[in-house]
């Protein structure tokens, strides 16, 4: 019991510390189709809480008699969340302790029962992702990077070259039994067989991204795919979100609240799939299918082995507010030499978001199965995913015109 009431309090340290420097037209925040309003989000996310480690669990009456019309994501369309009356700032962080203090109450009364703490973990995992959303809603909104993250060490440089693989038949997803609570979309492990193919060692760099943008990239549409295409012409994206070209001819990004000078060996991020598959023609390269990607990182829990992450194996947990380079962090590789294939930056796939065989949803209901068709599986994290999240066979998922989240890519050869 210790244990889950640490990681829940973390959780929502975390979560306050993402939103306290934030001032109250920050917390509404502009009308946007791609993220939503801070207050809406931190309430959801202790409705989230509530309703399944307190209404579900114990039979409570909600906290705030009319949570359900305001914080239910599966009932409340994103477009209308700016037009809905929130409790002020105040009330909301009331809300937020009240109901982080019940729970916790209500586990110091008697240790949860295993089916219990499931929902514990959905609750703490939830948060997490949420916690995740709100550093790439800073970014989009322009603010301060979040408070206490310094920026990246320095150092790690480029990491290039390709890892062959024989390719054969392996067992793709979670095994029951191995882990302690897994999300419905990884259950279960089944075999899936792979042709031989050769994975990048690193995601692509800024600097190799940027002589796909510098050689035209995004004007020839012999490199884009239909959809990628349509895409292109209607958003008129000329280059990757949040970078500009100097007067002088050099390409900087836009870092949270301020403009900084490309750095050539970070990994390309704020892209989105089809940006990915349109370099890839360029470079004659393609994006691995999710099975690729699973096989490359390997059987164990993590692809170094099953020791937990530290900082010294990857770049997660907002040790620093942005990506490190791609050659940093030689200790967390695989076997086979693949580097940060978890942390840094989440990595697109070709393979659409999909049930696995015998799929069947979990309590929370909307977690996966509403999203099958029409996103993109991602793997790996990224330098904000928390560690705990994590394992290789943990599958993330966006609509593939996505491209304010914190993705990036590798590549195969082709």
């Amino acid at each position: 019991m210790p244990q889950i009431l640490d990681a829940l309090r973390d959780a929502r340290a975390r979560t306050l510390a993402l939103l306290e420097d934030l001032d109250d037209a920050a917390w509404l925040g502009p009308e946007l189709a791609i993220v939503n309003p801070p207050i809406w989000e931190l309430g959801h996310v202790a409705w989230f809480q509530e309703k399944w480690c307190l209404r579900h669990l114990r039979g409570r009456a909600p906290i705030l008699p009319r949570a359900d019309a305001l914080y239910d994501s599966a009932a409340i369309a994103h477009d209308v969340r700016w037009q809905l009356v929130f409790p002020d700032r105040a009330a909301t962080l009331r809300y937020v302790a009240d109901v982080l203090a019940e729970v916790e109450r209500d586990l110091a009364r008697r240790p949860p029962a295993a089916e219990e703490l499931y929902f514990h973990r959905l609750a703490l995992y939830h948060e997490d992702m949420h916690g995740e959303a709100f550093v790439y809603t800073r970014q989009t909104h322009g603010h301060g990077p979040p408070p206490g993250a310094a920026s990246h060490a320095p150092g790690g440089g480029p990491c290039p070259g390709d890892v062959a693989f024989a390719g054969g038949t392996f067992r793709m997803g979670a095994e029951p039994g191995r882990e302690p609570f897994v999300f419905d979309n990884e259950q279960w492990a089944h075999a899936v067989r792979v042709a031989p193919f050769r994975l990048a060692r690193a995601a692509v760099t800024q600097a190799e991204f940027r002589a796909f943008v510098e050689d035209g990239g995004y004007a020839r549409q012999a490199l884009w795919d239909a959809e990628g295409w349509a895409w292109r012409i209607v958003t008129g994206a000329a280059h990757p979100l949040h970078w500009r070209r100097e007067p002088d001819g050099a390409w900087s990004r836009r870092r949270y609240d301020r403009w900084v000078a490309l750095e050539p060996h970070l990994p390309v991020h704020f892209v989105n799939a089809h940006e990915a598959e349109a370099f890839c023609r360029w470079a004659g390269r393609r994006l691995p299918s999710e099975a690729e990607w699973e096989l490359a990182a390997g059987p164990a829990r993590y692809p170094w082995g099953d020791a937990p992450p530290t900082p010294a194996h990857a770049q997660l947990d907002l040790a620093a507010f942005e990506p490190g380079e791609v050659g940093a962090h030689p200790l967390g590789d695989t076997p086979t030499g693949l580097r940060q294939m978890l942390g840094n930056v989440w990595e697109w796939t070709a393979t659409e978001f999909g049930p696995y065989p015998g799929f069947a949803p979990g309590p929370y209901r909307e977690y996966s199965e509403p999203w099958f068709r029409g996103h993109r599986v991602l793997r790996g994290g990224a330098f904000a995913t928390r560690a705990r999240l994590l394992r290789n066979t943990w599958r993330n998922f966006y609509p593939p015109d996505r491209r304010d989240v914190l993705a990036g890519f590798r590549t195969c050869a082709v």
